[in-house]
């Protein structure tokens, strides 16, 4: 039977939507509509794709409005009547109908920072557990679509947040390493803060709502390294020593020699133990008159006053990928 499309034909100096009749076969899916398109009606017709099996991630584009992989929408989950409209993700400049220019997410790829080893282990020498990887697995998932950069609203509505922002798939590359076991650099989180524009995501979870591989962006993501950051400003002891050590005796502090479960606190490369953090300071070294005054420094804990750390595994905030989860829902 024919279906209705309307397709986005332009380029950068603009364009409009086209109608097209089109049959539609049996278990067919949208980007068997474009390649259609292309061999009867519109040869000169545009679009991006590769693998056809949701693997590779290059045919993403906008169908009826939301960002979704062209070889993964089925024509069956729309109905008979409806008018399906395709047009290209909007975050991005158009080169041509329905190819964007996504070299924005490739410019903040190479900002990351890599994966940065353990001084004197080689290569082969890595070993790892697999409880220690369990989490930032889920990360390596990305099919690098950037279905999630088109929906985040802080760039696709502020092209002015660009240079600031790097978007949802590169805070995941920053929780995978974060979370990596053998990974030396101790600052990702900070880094993230400070260069990636972590503290612009309002965790609406728009990005986690589009991923294709059903990855859990914002809550086992950006969440937890939103509270890594914020745990300098909340973790008691940290409360404690702007109390009691001025400025320069806290940057100064030796490392302790306490033995816990991540080593010898600050005496080995991958421990995550942190000296404490002083409170904001003026030009005049001076501490704001608010954060002099306030009962505790940053506001109160998150967590309420009458939790212990670490969390027990139970009360820790965690979503697992859903492995029955539907494709396509």
């Amino acid at each position: 039977m024919k279906r209705h499309f309307r397709v986005w034909r332009g380029d950068a100096s603009g364009g409009d939507l086209r109608d097209f009749d089109v049959e539609v076969n049996e278990g067919e899916v949208v980007l068997d509509i474009i390649h259609r398109l292309q061999a009867t009606e519109t040869p000169d017709l545009a679009c991006r794709w590769n693998c056809k099996a949701g693997k590779c991630g290059s045919c993403s584009m906008e169908i009826n409005g939301k960002p979704r992989l062209g070889c993964m929408t089925r024509m069956s989950t729309f109905e008979a009547n409806e008018t399906i409209t395709i047009t290209p993700i909007r975050t991005f400049p158009v080169i041509r109908d329905l190819v964007t220019d996504v070299s924005f997410n490739y410019e903040k790829a190479r900002e990351t920072p890599a994966f940065a080893p353990p001084p004197g282990v080689a290569p082969g020498e890595y070993r790892m557990q697999q409880v220690d990887v369990e989490r930032s697995q889920e990360f390596r998932k990305c099919i690098e679509c950037f279905l999630c950069q088109n929906t985040c609203h802080v760039i696709r509505d502020h092209d002015e947040n660009k240079p600031a922002f790097s978007g949802p798939r590169y805070f995941i590359r920053a929780a995978e390493l974060d979370m990596h076991p053998l990974d030396s650099l101790e600052d990702r989180k900070e880094y993230a803060q400070a260069s990636q524009g972590l503290g612009l995501c309002n965790i609406t979870k728009c990005c986690t709502e589009v991923c294709p591989e059903h990855i859990k962006i914002t809550d086992n993501a950006i969440i937890p390294m939103k509270e890594r950051v914020v745990d300098r400003r909340y973790d008691p002891l940290v409360w404690l020593g702007r109390k009691i050590f001025r400025r320069d005796q806290l940057e100064n502090m030796a490392p302790s020699s306490t033995v816990g479960v991540a080593g010898t606190s600050g005496g080995v490369p991958n421990s995550s133990v942190r000296p404490p953090e002083t409170a904001p300071t003026g030009p005049d070294g001076r501490m704001d008159v608010a954060e002099l005054l306030a009962p505790q420094q940053g506001g109160m804990s998150p967590f309420g006053e009458d939790v212990s750390f670490p969390l027990p595994p139970e009360q820790v905030t965690y979503q697992h990928p859903d492995p029955d989860r539907p494709v396509g829902h």
